[in-house]
């Protein structure tokens, strides 16, 4: 679900870079660098006859993310914000400590071993 909501929020662009039909660069997230044929184009003050004739093109393409995921408190209805406190409250209500017995003996230290009572009558857990 993270991985979801991740990749739907997250804007991406790929800039393409092509010399007639052929691909000559591809960037996702940097500008396309250009090829020696784009080097070469006519001055500023060359015809704009010319600058159509050129063959070289750039294609960016930018996807945008979703910036509205984060919901506010205050645009629900009063009915929706006492459901989310009554559900709130239940769910934090059910992992209250239960009422425990005391223990009297907690204080208490156990008696010192004088011997070994279980290796006395050989009895031993396996």
């Amino acid at each position: 679900m993270a991985f979801l909501v991740l990749f739907s929020t997250m804007s991406f662009s790929m800039d393409m870079h092509f010399c007639g039909d052929t691909l000559v660069d591809f960037k996702l997230f940097q500008e396309a660098d250009t090829c020696a044929m784009a080097n070469d184009m006519p001055s500023m003050d060359m015809a704009e006859d010319d600058m159509e004739m050129h063959c070289c093109s750039d294609v960016a393409l930018v996807v945008p993310g979703q910036d509205d995921l984060q919901g506010t408190f205050d645009t629900l209805t009063f009915e929706q914000q006492t459901i989310v406190i009554a559900y709130t409250f239940a769910y934090l209500n059910l992992f209250d400590e239960a009422d425990l017995q005391p223990i009297p003996f907690k204080e208490y230290s156990p008696p010192l071993l004088i011997r070994d009572v279980q290796l006395m009558d050989q009895t031993f857990l396996i």
